[in-house]
């Protein structure tokens, strides 16, 4: 076989078993609470006979491991069981919370990816300039603050003082794109300036080290222009690493939207966690957890897959 198919496929297979792995943390983390969910559910107040009404409805009788595989084939064929706080399917009440939490990751992240390498590039073609220490500074700034700060500030400027924007991201399935855009500016916001950082400095690092280069010295001594050196010569050859960056903040932005969802009140799968968790409502905590878990394994596979293919001694065997 090829080397980039059997790199590929290699991936792949690390990452069926991680999720695999995880899942199975996920599960015994849950089942290793203490306490009794019927009893959390039902209040002290249930007889014994509704407490095992109770279990029986939901499974709960079975041994820990039976259930576990049960839970597992189920998550494979998209059923997660039912809800036990709100006694319906499961699929059904995280499928618009999974969308709301998928279109504010992509809003923030067409926002966050090209400024993130316009900057990026901009730095690099500055490189030891005002602009550039202040593009470096403003963006580790940033992002050595935690997101929910953050959030706090923004809904202080452009709600609370300026008034541009609501305080409350309050998005419904009805909504139009326009309204929801609107609505969902700040929380998208936040997250652009939290992920920004790291792309912009990958971006910059990689374009750095590749000017140091001698063929980018060579077109730099024919008289090529600094801008087109950069962009034809040099960041063709360090999409790998920037790639690479990108999509791991494309996880983070899926997966650490649960702060920002809380702070903003929007109807994502990152508040229906942590309302889920607050309710004692554990088959949708584990299938949120595990939505989480595998969209971030596959971003991360994306990025390794991708980095691979764009490796010139991979695609160029001598």
């Amino acid at each position: 076989m090829p080397p980039i198919p059997r790199l590929i496929a290699r991936r792949l297979a690390i990452g069926v078993l991680t999720l695999l792995v995880v899942s199975a943390v996920i599960f015994w983390a849950v089942e290793l609470l203490p306490g009794d969910i019927a009893t959390e559910i039902l209040g002290q107040s249930a007889t014994p006979e509704t407490i095992a009404a109770f279990n029986a409805r939901f499974g709960l009788t079975d041994p820990p491991l039976i259930r576990y595989f049960h839970w597992l084939g189920g998550a494979l064929t998209g059923e997660f069981g039912l809800s036990i706080a709100n006694q319906m399917p499961i699929t059904e009440l995280i499928g618009e919370r999974t969308f709301n939490t998928l279109f504010l990751a992509a809003y923030a992240a067409l926002i966050a990816v090209p400024v993130a390498i316009l900057l990026g590039l901009i730095a690099a073609l500055y490189r030891g300039s005002l602009m550039d220490r202040i593009i470096s500074s403003s963006t580790l700034a940033v992002i050595s603050l935690p997101e929910f700060f953050v959030a706090y500030i923004l809904i202080l400027i452009f709600a609370v003082q300026l008034k541009w924007f609501p305080s409350l991201a309050s998005v419904t399935p009805d909504m139009l794109l326009g309204s929801r855009l609107y609505v969902s500016f700040l929380p998208a916001l936040t997250m652009v300036l939290i992920v920004m950082a790291h792309m912009m400095r990958m971006t910059r690092a990689a374009i750095v080290n590749l000017l140091a280069l001698p063929y980018i010295e060579m077109a730099e001594l024919k008289g090529v222009k600094r801008w087109r050196v950069i962009a034809v010569h040099a960041l063709p050859n360090a999409v790998a690493p920037i790639v690479t960056v990108v999509a791991l903040n494309l996880a983070y932005l899926i997966v650490g939207v649960v702060l920002v969802e809380v702070v903003f009140v929007y109807p994502g799968l990152g508040q229906l966690l942590v309302d889920s968790v607050s309710k004692r409502d554990m088959p949708v905590v584990q299938a949120a957890c595990l939505i989480f878990a595998a969209t971030y394994i596959l971003l991360n596979l994306a990025a390794d897959i991708i980095g691979i293919i764009a490796n010139p001694r991979l695609l160029h065997p001598r």
